[in-house]
């Protein structure tokens, strides 16, 4: 806090909402002052009261709870954007950053699931709308988060769709709806996450961020009748790789990761619009009668013989955060179905 005689009283804090914070507490300070000199000025509690105070048993259990919530966590105070995060990869990586202390920003198209989603993690979540294909949209997320919480430290660019089949009967509009969130998207959502850390880097040169792009082993090799979705992965990793080099001075650090099949995700499993269905009717595993046969063609191309859970895609996420040296990298995460040459 910062008082100047005549002009007022401003609060400063590493949120708007410890500013807030601080100026209430410094307001009740004052009022509780006021109102002690029409009692007579302050009197201090005898020793017998305060000693109750400090050993009462509820008093006693809340400093062990509050210590015990002070020991720092992996991702403490680490501001996180994880966008498509209301349900699938995104909710996952999401609930697990939220546990190693992160504050998570979820962001999503569908506000009301997200905000439940935000609501089951706890206080340090927070929910807001986005379109990741939208600029205004995008570009007011961030500004929101930064408003709000002062600052970004990681940006986890997971939104993504996906839209299957033969070439030949593939249609123009389903081809610029996947490009438009897997690939335009991905640049809207760095753009501006870039702005903010970049100018977060001139305030304080030592601080390190993160940008990390949701990708897919489709990002890494081709996929058969998924060219719309292989394409705009493998548009992403030159994307991130462009991003690293040149944000690299800012130490910004950009990389992707590329996820194996989530299986038991909404992605494959939605018994109307999910990859199962999509693949069955596409043909594209040969001999396949119903989705159980599509899913066990695709647990059976991993050598883990299982698909990729969020878990797995969250120890990756948090590498990228943690290490000091690498940029620009496609870090696979497939259970050994697609390995790097």
């Amino acid at each position: 806090l910062v008082y100047y005689r005549g002009l007022g009283v401003f609060a400063m804090g590493e949120t708007l909402q410890i500013a807030k914070t601080a100026l209430s507490l410094y307001l009740d300070e004052v009022s509780i002052s006021v109102y002690a000199k029409s009692f007579g000025g302050v009197s201090l509690m005898p020793a017998d009261l305060t000693n109750f105070i400090v050993n009462w048993e509820a008093e006693s259990c809340r400093t062990k709870v509050s210590s015990t919530d002070s020991v720092a966590k992996r991702l403490d105070k680490k501001v996180s954007i994880v966008t498509g995060a209301a349900q699938g990869f995104g909710k996952g990586i999401a609930e697990e950053l939220y546990k190693e202390g992160a504050t998570i920003i979820i962001a999503d198209m569908n506000l009301p699931l997200a905000e439940s989603v935000a609501k089951e993690l706890g206080e340090r979540a927070w929910a807001i709308a986005v379109n990741v294909s939208d600029e205004e949209s995008c570009a007011n997320m961030v500004a929101q988060v930064v408003e709000k919480f002062g600052g970004l430290d990681i940006m986890v660019a997971n939104a993504g769709v996906v839209r299957s089949g033969p070439i030949a009967e593939f249609e123009k509009k389903d081809f610029d709806f996947v490009t438009a969130i897997n690939y335009t998207g991905l640049f809207l959502t760095c753009k501006y996450a870039a702005i903010i850390m970049e100018a977060q880097h001139e305030a304080d040169p030592t601080a390190m961020f993160d940008i990390i792009a949701m990708s897919s082993k489709s990002g890494l090799e081709g996929s058969n009748k998924n060219f719309a979705y292989a394409g705009s992965k493998f548009g992403g990793i030159g994307l991130t790789q462009s991003f690293a080099l040149e944000l690299c001075p800012y130490n910004i650090k950009v990389n992707a990761i590329c996820p194996g099949n989530y299986l038991d995700g909404p992605l494959w499993s939605d018994p109307v619009r999910g990859l199962f269905v999509q693949y069955l009717q596409a043909g594209k595993v040969p001999g396949a009668k119903t989705v159980e046969d599509v899913r066990r063609f695709y647990e059976a191309k991993a050598p883990m013989n299982r698909g990729c859970l969020p878990i797995d895609v969250a120890r990756a996420v948090m590498y990228c955060v943690e290490q000091k040296y690498e940029t620009g990298q496609a870090i696979p995460v497939t259970g050994g179905q697609v390995m790097l040459h």
